[in-house]
């Protein structure tokens, strides 16, 4: 399943990769599963359980009002671009989901703080997976040095817990997973499994999927859950390589990811893959 995967160390090209059965847990396949490499905005599932937590125990409202400051972010996102000034601290949390809003991010966790995202990261398990700070255009000597980084293990891990409704609990699990159904790129693992990037939420052909990415110079990262009838796989797929490599390395690492998709796809063939059709479904 992950035979498409080898490191370069002529170009620093590496991988860490796992693939697990969801409901039970059991790995299904590794490659260094247990290094810990960059994961750019992977990291935010971590703030996204802490809000939906926050939520469900009463300590921050779905519709209380969160506002933009005048602290910009580029690159991922809608809100930078849009005319609201405010949001309820729900659409921001969607906005994350959907496009991994950088603006987004940094007005939730303003409203949680780090701190507060390190503690539930820590309650779940994870030690080597963390959300170090905030989005930032240019990073200095005196930030860290990456958005987040963790493991496929620990990530692959998180992904099937959210699956089984054990993040936190079902509530906690089910907010973020709804959150999440809500991404657009599909352009890495999740490239092989022919959906609307637009509209995926519900079963296409038998398939339900959710995931989030994450780019950086140098990084792709995808972390989600496919699910086929009664079977579910829970994937996580980091790779890192040295910004001066071949210009080809970006395209190489993303057929590599697109490879380990068809593989996951092809597993969950004996399932109700192929079942349905795309009648009654509405473009995008």
């Amino acid at each position: 399943m992950l035979t498409s995967l080898a490191d370069d160390p002529a170009g620093g090209l590496r991988w860490s990769a796992c693939v697990r059965d969801a409901a039970s847990g059991a790995v299904l396949a590794s490659y260094e599963g247990d290094r810990v490499l960059p994961a750019a905005s992977v990291g935010k599932m971590l703030l996204l359980v802490e809000l939906a937590r926050r939520f469900a125990a009463g300590d921050a409202a779905r519709d209380a009002p969160v506002r933009r400051g005048t602290e910009r972010v580029a690159d991922s996102g809608l809100w930078q671009v849009m005319d609201a000034a405010s949001l309820t601290a729900s659409d921001a949390a969607r906005l994350v989901g959907a496009v991994s809003d950088n603006l987004a991010t940094n007005v939730l966790l303003d409203l949680v703080g780090l701190d507060a995202v390190a503690r539930t990261a820590a309650s779940l398990g994870l030690t080597h997976t963390v959300l170090l700070d905030r989005v930032r255009d240019e990073r200095g000597p005196k930030h860290p040095p990456v958005l987040s980084r963790g493991s496929a293990t620990e990530l692959s891990a998180l992904a099937a817990s959210l699956h089984r409704g054990e993040a936190v609990d079902a509530g906690v699990s089910g907010e973020v997973v709804s959150w999440l159904a809500l991404g657009a790129d599909l352009s890495m693992v999740a490239g092989a499994f022919g959906l609307d990037p637009l509209a995926h939420r519900e079963s296409d052909r038998g398939i339900v999927l959710w995931n989030k990415t994450g780019t950086d110079s140098g990084v792709r990262a995808d972390v989600g859950v496919v699910t086929a009838g009664s079977d579910a796989l829970a994937y996580a797929v980091l790779a890192q390589w040295q910004d001066g490599a071949a210009p080809a390395t970006r395209d190489e690492v993303l057929a590599a990811m697109r490879a380990i998709g068809a593989s996951v796809r092809a597993r969950l063939a004996g399932s109700s893959l192929h079942r349905g059709s795309d009648a009654g479904r509405g473009g995008a």
